[in-house]
């Protein structure tokens, strides 16, 4: 699964915010037909049976059409129903405790809102991280955005692990995303709000793509 990780460069996620419950089969399809291969269940604040549900559904897509398939906030849940990864956030407790509750063979994230979180995900030994919220966004509301300085030293600070920036990131600030030195991005509330999903997600991997 790290293999497929570190092919991932944009990371999609079905927020239930954003998304109605009879859209999260056809919106998972429709980020996987657009290539996007690693792809997040985000369902802040619903009950527990419903985003198991949500996430074994999603789960099962992901792993016929060979994309991972991400719980957010649930450990437990995420062992329990043999999710490939789960992503937690600076208040979700150590990762040592995230990964003896997952195993082994699962993949952790970590949210970063600094370069000094960044690091230390690093040395705590994430597999990956989110790094943000790079602009205001309604995903994150009330939360202080930290801008594009950092990014270029949290790439070098993170080393080969793989690094998504996120939070705010669109078609009009994907390309100065970019040029401060992003080399993966997650897309979320933009992505979702699109008459075509999959083809707005085969623009941002070609845009992604061509500034490696």
């Amino acid at each position: 699964m790290k293999h497929l990780l570190r092919k991932c460069h944009l990371y999609g996620i079905v927020d239930m915010g954003y998304t109605e419950p009879q859209q999260v089969s056809a919106r998972t399809h429709a980020l996987i037909d657009g290539g996007v291969r690693i792809i997040q269940l985000r369902a802040k604040g619903k009950a527990l049976p419903q985003v198991k549900e949500w996430a074994v559904e999603m789960q099962a897509i992901c792993r016929c059409r060979g994309a991972l398939f991400v719980l957010n906030d649930y450990p437990l849940m995420a062992a329990e129903i043999g999710a490939d990864a789960v992503h937690v956030g600076q208040d979700g407790g150590s990762l040592a405790e995230v990964r003896q509750i997952v195993g082994p063979g699962v993949l952790v994230g970590r949210s970063t809102h600094s370069l000094e979180q960044a690091r230390q995900a690093r040395q705590e030994g994430a597999d990956y991280i989110g790094f943000g919220p790079l602009f205001p966004t309604g995903t994150k509301p009330g939360r202080k955005s930290i801008g594009l300085a950092d990014i270029a030293a949290a790439q070098l600070a993170v080393g080969d692990m793989p690094l998504f920036c996120i939070g705010g990131i669109n078609a009009t600030t994907l390309p100065e995303v970019l040029q401060a030195g992003a080399r993966r991005v997650v897309i979320v509330s933009w992505l979702l709000q699109q008459d075509d999903i999959a083809l707005a997600a085969q623009s941002v991997i070609r845009e992604l793509t061509q500034a490696r």
